[in-house]
């Protein structure tokens, strides 16, 4: 065999003039994949990332960025006014003159949403409260629940709620559950008949397909978790549907956080529902004739906790969520604390918190020992040594897997949602965070924080680093940053 495979490889290569043959083909194949990838006018280091690694894949190269390269989503018009017809004016919570007129002005023109206010803000902790609160919440509905989720597994937690959905869709409230088709690609027709049979409705957000000339979209996912019961109720932040993160049945549950709103505030996340629903199912405004989207017994005074929602995306190029989080370092003046799952910070982010240390303030960046992605975990470490020559305080939750995505800054300000520290959260995914402005919040935030923070062991700038084992794998994960 070994004899074969020799004498085909010398006869191949006795073939007249074929090491210019396949110099022409490569050339062939490079030329229009660098033009497709320069056009994209990505950041330089990004673009000379793809360009490396698919120069080495020749032809192959077109099959993975056709399928996983960066693309632009172009929304229907009905998108802009879909919902924000419905919205109102609640935009005066910021004097022109004061210090967050700057970061709320920021989010509204990044996002068209306006900063609003909440009459509550309750901060979930952890799977267990958080399921039971959305469960008390569904039973309450007369109207509508919305739910959009990244994960929903047909698995105990997902099927208790799924059972909750069918009895309010039996009982007259209209049901809608959108759901990513790769997150929660394990939910299959049968789970779903019975709210289908109930009345309730579903879709998929970007689905598998497959057209002639057109690019899927597998690498665009709807990481939103999102619940809102009759317009006066609104769930969101990190926490999926899905065991992993119930603490009551794991004892490896992931550690995270999440939000339940009332007021004002209900109506920005109900318009961002909707917004996602008539993109992914095709129904316009006319698909909710009959849904209170925005209640009629609306609170007059708009609520004490100033709050604003923030959503990104591949369909817009403004990035708000990676802005707004750059913009609130920059801002602060006493601490920035971070906290986050995935940490493969862009150069703006880093110059930020390497910025805020090197000045002084108290910078703290709280990450999972060992995230589910050993290749995100080498990666984030490769940046520790930057960060603590800087000043800022790494630290590393474990055992369990922090899932945990916020950042506070000084006594006031804080943003809570579902976007990682990471390239995919800031330019890929669709994300939804809250920015509060608000002490009270904060406070309780930041004694949240501080046991975390007790929890987890401080990163040493001088602990050992075997070349092999270490440096390597880190510096080669690095390498991959724009790509993760």
């Amino acid at each position: 065999m070994p004899g074969t495979l020799h004498d085909l490889w010398t006869t191949f290569w006795a073939i007249p003039h074929i090491r210019s043959w396949i110099t022409l083909a490569w050339l062939l194949y490079l030329v229009p994949l660098c033009a497709w990838i320069v056009l994209q006018k990505r950041e330089p280091v990004a673009t000379l990332s793809w360009l490396l690694s698919l120069s080495l894949l020749p032809y192959l190269g077109f099959a993975i960025y056709f399928l996983f390269g960066p693309q632009k989503i172009v929304r229907q018009n009905l998108r802009r006014h879909l919902a924000r017809r419905g919205m109102g004016e609640h935009a005066a919570l910021c004097p022109a003159d004061a210090d967050c007129a700057e970061l709320a002005l920021l989010a509204q023109a990044t996002t068209g949403l306006p900063p609003s206010t909440a009459t509550a803000a309750q901060l979930l902790i952890d799977g267990g409260a958080t399921y039971e609160a959305i469960l008390d919440a569904v039973a309450t509905a007369r109207n509508h629940v919305h739910l959009e989720y990244y994960i929903f597994e047909p698995d105990r937690t997902g099927t208790r709620l799924r059972d909750a959905l069918v009895e309010r869709a039996k009982a007259g409230a209209k049901v809608r559950l959108l759901l990513d088709a790769v997150g929660s690609s394990r939910v299959g027709r049968r789970f779903l008949q019975p709210l289908l049979d109930a009345g309730g409705e579903f879709a998929w957000f970007h689905p598998s397909r497959l057209h002639l000339f057109a690019r899927p979209w597998l690498n665009l996912r709807s990481h939103r978790k999102i619940v809102v019961v009759d317009g006066r109720i609104a769930f969101t932040g990190g926490i999926n549907i899905t065991d992993e993160e119930d603490e009551r049945l794991r004892d490896d549950a992931y550690r995270d956080l999440h939000l339940r709103l009332e007021g004002e505030i209900v109506r920005s996340v109900q318009q961002v529902f909707v917004e996602d629903w008539a993109y992914a199912s095709g129904h316009g405004r006319r698909h909710f004739v009959g849904t209170h989207l925005w209640p009629h017994d609306r609170v007059q005074d708009g609520g004490g906790i100033s709050v604003q929602t923030l959503v990104s995306g591949p369909d817009s190029s403004w990035e708000a969520i990676h802005r707004l989080h750059v913009g609130a370092i920059h801002e602060a003046k006493r601490r920035v604390w971070l906290v986050t799952p995935y940490f493969v910070p862009g150069e703006a982010a880093r110059m930020a918190l390497t910025s805020a240390a090197l000045g002084g303030l108290d910078v703290r960046v709280l990450v999972p020992r060992i995230s589910d992605s050993r290749l995100v975990t080498w990666a984030a470490r490769s940046y520790y040594d930057e960060l603590l020559a800087a000043g800022v305080e790494v630290r590393e939750y474990g055992p369990r897997m922090l899932h945990s995505k916020v950042l506070l800054c000084d006594d006031n300000l804080a943003i809570v949602g579902s976007a990682n520290f990471d390239n995919r959260s800031f330019r890929l995914n669709f994300e939804l965070s809250m920015l509060f402005r608000d002490p009270s919040f904060c406070a309780t935030l930041a004694q949240f924080l501080e046991r975390e923070l007790a929890r987890a062991q401080r990163v040493d700038p001088r602990r050992p680093r075997p070349p092999w084992r270490d440096r390597l794998p880190e510096a080669l994960a690095r390498l991959a940053s724009p790509l993760l």
